[in-house]
């Protein structure tokens, strides 16, 4: 057991906030009856949204400025052939 004054199990904790939404009755019963946690069921569809948008923006940005060549990598494989 930590000390009272010991900080490092903070790092193991994370913030959450409360939020509220809507889930049509039928599913929410289903997911009753099944056992589903519907806050964790949440959160994962949340984190995989995030991680679905995250990825939508990296490829727009790459779209509208796509990578070009670079000298510095062109001469770096040079010197690898030597």
């Amino acid at each position: 057991m930590p000390a009272p004054h010991d900080t490092t199990i903070c790092y193991h904790m994370r913030m959450a906030t409360r939020t509220t939404f809507t889930l049509e009755e039928s599913l929410a019963e289903q997911a009753r009856e099944l056992g589903v946690n519907i806050s964790a069921a949440a959160r994962q569809g949340v984190a995989s949204a995030v991680r679905a948008a995250l990825a939508e923006n990296d490829r727009a940005a790459y779209e509208r400025d796509p990578e070009g060549t670079d000298a510095f990598w062109t001469e770096a494989e040079a010197w690898s052939s030597k």
